[in-house]
């Protein structure tokens, strides 16, 4: 079959390869038929993730048909139309039984590395590096699945193709962010980052009761975005100051809720941008935390601050003084989509929620490589590259 594989930082290629089998009872065979590039998909490509290794097939966000099932697989047949969550659970430990899947304890088969690096092993996550298990991706003509009962989700009547694929990990990862901040009715919320999880997260937010959202970003296209059809209020941070716009329109008290939708990669116009960025190179840390430093400052007294920005390791100059002199909730987490799966089915089967917008270059697989250069650098106002095998 036909992928895009890793060779090193900023390399990819289309391969042969061969094609996946069942390893597992519990796997399925998924022949893909949409896979979305993702912001996180950026930090393998940088470099940032190590544990990548040259042949790696990435790509976590995907729709297909399944093509075949092991033995142990009761809820899904062939010709089935599907999304999988991109977090792997296992559906049986103590976390997954909490609906907390995305703090499995069984779904990462190499669990030393995220064991050594923060405390305790890490869940699997589909193409997404060898600390997070090895799997190969999505970017590819097929795609095995483990744990299938508990990652599979059929697509219902109604839902078409290009809403479906988001269901897989921007639509829930951008939902999670929103439930995690404890948006309460008539909450303002602040978001940092309108690329796709940040658009869906400024929808969810809507949805869970906020009365104001505003986003943030530079992009002058991601920003109308935000403000038609997402309803929120853009701030483009390379013209405005953040800071003093934010509590401008909070009445000088803050927004309620913040959320970082950007992560370790975030761009900034401030001195620490140009600290972190020197540091990340020099590798005497990981991480840009300009966002997140912007978020805990501006957040009211006793909010809550949502992290799904993807970090990966250590950050120097954490505001931490600004969190427990402000009594403020830092709340974060990779998405447990399989918890909003229906959910956000429902939203979308009700007009509530359209997630297709975010597709604006439908490209073929052959032409990946260029898919993920535009959108890398942003260019010809590219939100989503979504590649057909």
């Amino acid at each position: 079959m036909r992928a895009l594989t890793w060779q090193g930082p900023n390399h990819l290629q289309v391969d042969n390869v061969p094609d996946p089998t069942i390893l597992n009872p519990r796997d399925a065979i998924i022949k893909v038929t949409l896979s979305s590039v993702c912001g996180s998909d950026l930090h393998l490509l940088g470099g940032y993730v190590p544990a990548m290794k040259p042949g790696d097939i990435i790509g976590h966000e995907f729709l297909g048909e399944v093509v075949e099932v092991g033995a142990g697989v009761t809820g899904f047949k062939k010709g089935d139309r599907v999304i999988t969550i991109s977090i792997i659970g296992c559906g049986h430990c103590e976390h997954c039984r909490r609906s907390d899947f995305s703090c499995c304890d069984n779904s990462n088969p190499n669990p030393s590395a995220t064991d050594i690096a923060y405390g305790q092993p890490c869940c699997g996550i589909i193409g997404y590096s060898h600390a997070f298990g090895g799997y190969a991706g999505s970017h590819a003509t097929y795609i095995r699945v483990p744990f299938a009962d508990t990652n599979l989700f059929v697509v219902p009547d109604g839902v078409t193709d290009h809403q479906a694929v988001f269901v897989s990990d921007a639509a829930p990862t951008g939902y999670f962010a929103a439930d995690n901040a404890d948006i309460q009715p008539g909450d303002t919320v602040a978001v940092w980052g309108c690329g796709g999880v940040g658009q869906m997260a400024i929808r969810s937010a809507y949805l869970l009761g906020a009365e104001r959202v505003i986003a943030i970003d530079r992009f002058q296209s991601r920003l109308r975005l935000a403000e038609n059809p997402g309803g929120a209020i853009p701030i483009n941070y390379e013209t405005t100051n953040v800071h003093e716009a934010l509590l401008e329109l909070t009445g000088g008290r803050g927004p309620d809720r913040c959320i970082d939708c950007v992560g370790m990669e975030a761009h900034g116009t401030e001195l620490d941008y140009a600290y972190d960025k020197a540091k990340q190179m020099l590798r005497l840390h990981t991480e840009r935390g300009t966002v997140l430093r912007q978020a805990i400052r501006a957040c009211r007294k006793g909010g809550t601050v949502s992290v799904v920005g993807v970090y990966g390791g250590v950050l120097d100059k954490f505001p931490m003084g600004a969190i427990v002199n402000k009594a403020l909730t830092l709340r974060s987490g990779q998405q447990p989509g399989q918890r909003y799966a229906q959910r956000l089915f429902e939203h979308i089967q009700n007009g509530e929620l359209n997630p297709a917008y975010l597709l604006t270059h439908p490209m073929k697989l052959e032409d990946a490589v260029e898919g993920y250069a535009l959108f890398k650098h942003k260019k010809e106002e590219c939100l989503r590259a979504v590649f057909q095998p």
